[in-house]
């Protein structure tokens, strides 16, 4: 077991949405060196940046969840920026802390890694069993290639590196800008605007047939911390809550929350992305005692006061 208390800890991307909550969960078990990169000051996808922020902060673990992210609409507009950015970061953060001799590094993936078709619930050993949905293919990609490299660099430099495959987070302290957001913030926005104005009718992307597994961000902040203390092999890990939703549902869910009683308006001519998702999460229970606490009804009502107190 590796104990955080007396450890230096680079958290890229500790000031982001979940960022935030593995900060504040690392303070909670006592750790007092948390060297958190901003973006203005260093830009994580610039080799010179990356080496910089090792100099000054000497990390002995480093937890990398910076990255460029967003919805359906923000991958089909940026497939090579999300690419490139974050394939560049997770290449050059992993390759500086082998050169700096840190004792942990802890990647953070996607569940837009595995293939489009993947039998469902998605399990590790299903990965590299096809193509990822086309949509987020570039951003899926760029991801597991840390998984490549950490397994690469244990191999030949017996280099400490764990990888874990989020599903979609949610929850307070979210993106809710319409040009990035994931659907859970922008279906709350949307019915919260539309409850405002008093709109009749709120548009809803794809058929709602596809359906999504979604982790409240606390929970996913406290698999995080559980597996940097608890967990030493570069094999790949489920971080879910082991259910899934048809997105027609969900929206039905959330405009009820939201006290929306007008027309979900389902517009087919845009994606549905990948069918279906729901990961198995028995490894991640299995190797270092974690499964998700908060009930989905629970976590989103957080997450709609949350956005509301801040209207």
């Amino acid at each position: 077991m590796t104990s955080l208390i007396n450890k230096r800890v680079m958290l890229t991307g500790g000031a982001g949405f979940l960022g935030s909550f593995v900060a504040e969960k690392l303070k909670a078990r006592g750790c007092k060196n948390i060297f958190i990169p901003k973006e203005q000051e260093f830009d994580l996808v610039d080799a010179a940046a990356i080496k910089l922020a090792f100099l000054e902060s000497k990390p002995h673990i480093v937890i990398h969840l910076a990255a460029k992210v967003g919805g359906i609409g923000a991958n089909r507009e940026n497939p090579g920026k999300f690419f490139y950015d974050n394939l560049m970061m997770g290449v050059q953060m992993m390759e500086q802390a082998r050169l700096s001799g840190v004792e942990k590094f802890v990647a953070l993936g996607t569940i837009c890694a595995y293939p489009k078709f993947a039998p469902v619930p998605f399990k590790e050993s299903d990965l590299w069993n096809g193509y990822p949905e086309e949509t987020n293919a570039p951003y899926g990609l760029a991801k597991k290639m840390m998984l490549v490299q950490g397994q690469a660099y244990r191999q030949q430099y017996g280099f400490n590196s764990i990888f874990l495959l989020p599903v979609n987070l949610y929850g307070p302290r979210d993106n809710f800008s319409p040009g990035s957001s994931h659907v859970i913030p922008a279906l709350i926005k949307k019915c919260v605007e539309a409850v405002k104005t008093g709109a009749a009718e709120v548009t809803v992307w794809g058929t709602g047939k596809a359906t999504r597994e979604f982790l409240y961000v606390e929970d996913c902040a406290e698999a995080i911390v559980l597996a940097a203390e608890k967990y030493e092999s570069s094999d790949p890990v489920n971080i879910g809550a082991g259910f899934e939703i048809s997105i027609k549902d969900l929206s039905e869910l959330i405009a009820r929350l939201c006290g929306f009683t007008g027309k979900l308006v389902w517009d087919a001519s845009k994606p549905d992305g990948q069918p279906r998702r729901m990961l198995d999460t028995s490894k991640a229970l299995k190797a270092f005692g974690f499964k998700a606490v908060t009930d989905f009804e629970t976590g989103l009502k957080k997450a709609i006061e949350w956005y509301k107190s801040g209207c």
